[in-house]
C-alpha cells in the first residue's frame, strides 16, 4: 500500500511513518523540513520538500503524480499550529492579535484544504481514506472554557471547510472517504506548554496515537460522509 504523509516531521506523522514503514508499506512524506533522523531510512520511504504555498503544493501533487505509478490508499494531513514565535494562545479577547490569528488560521484551515484542492484530480478515480488532524477545541458545542480564540476559531473552520469539501467529493470523487481526527492531548512540542494540568493517564505518546489512527482509518467505510472522530473512535458533537 502507498501513502502520502503531509505535514511529515511532525512527532504523530513521524510515528506514522515509522509504523507504516515496519508493515512493508510505502511513504511519502512531505514536509517543510529535511527528514528527521528518528525517521529511519528505507528504501520505501521517499522525503519531499515543500513550502505550503498555493503554488508550490500544485507543483508537488503535479510531481507526485509523475512519480507515483500505484495507488494511493490514504492520505493523512497532519499540519497544525498553536503557538511558536510571534503567537500568542489567547486566554481572553484582549489577548487576540490580528497577526497571530491570521496566522493560525492559515496553517490549521486553508493549508489542508489547499492540498485536498490539489489532490482531488489525482484521486477522484481511486478508492482512498484521507485522515485531516483537527481537534476536539474545534467543536463549537463542546466549548465549555472559552479561551484559545485563534485555534478553537481555525479548527472550526477547518471542520466546516472539510464537511464541504466532503460533500464535493462524494459527487467527484466517490470511493474517497474524509475524517476530522482529533488526536487527543499528545507528548509533543504542540501541547508541551499546557500539560502541566493534563492528567498522566489522558497524555498520549505518539506511537499509540498513531496506531489508533490507522487502527480507525482501516475500519471506516467509504460513505461520502464526514467523520469527526476522536483517538478511541468516538464521534464528536460539531
Amino acid at each position: 500500500m502507498t501513502n502520502l504523509i503531509i505535514g511529515a516531521s511532525s512527532e504523530i506523522a513521524q510515528s506514522i511513518t515509522r509504523q507504516l514503514l515496519s508493515s512493508g508499506e510505502v511513504v511519502h512524506g512531505i514536509s517543510q523540513h529535511p527528514q528527521p533522523a528518528q525517521v529511519p531510512h528505507d528504501q520505501n520511504l521517499h522525503w519531499w520538500i515543500c513550502h505550503y504555498g498555493e503554488s508550490h503544493i500544485e507543483q508537488l501533487v503535479e510531481s507526485l503524480q509523475e512519480t507515483i505509478t500505484e495507488p494511493i490508499s490514504r492520505v493523512v494531513i497532519c499540519n497544525g499550529q498553536l503557538h511558536g514565535d510571534g503567537l500568542v494562545v489567547e486566554k481572553r479577547l484582549q489577548d487576540l492579535q490580528e497577526s497571530s490569528f491570521h496566522q493560525i488560521i492559515n496553517s490549521n484551515a486553508l493549508v489542508p484544504l489547499l492540498w485536498l484542492r490539489a489532490l482531488l484530480p489525482w484521486l477522484s478515480k481511486q478508492e482512498c481514506k484521507i485522515a485531516v488532524f483537527s481537534a476536539r477545541v474545534g467543536s463549537i458545542e463542546d466549548n465549555k472554557l472559552g479561551g484559545w480564540y485563534s485555534y478553537r476559531a481555525s479548527k472550526a473552520a477547518l471542520n466546516m471547510l472539510l464537511k464541504t469539501a466532503a460533500i464535493e467529493y462524494s459527487r467527484r470523487a466517490k470511493k474517497i472517504k474524509l475524517m476530522a481526527f482529533h488526536p487527543g492531548t499528545t507528548d509533543t512540542p504542540l501541547s508541551k506548554p499546557f500539560q502541566a494540568n493534563v492528567a498522566e493517564s489522558k497524555l498520549f505518546e505518539p506511537e499509540f496515537v498513531a496506531k489508533r489512527l490507522l487502527e480507525i482509518m482501516e475500519s471506516l467505510h467509504i460513505d461520502g460522509e464526514l467523520s469527526y472522530l476522536d483517538w478511541a473512535g468516538e464521534p464528536i458533537r460539531w
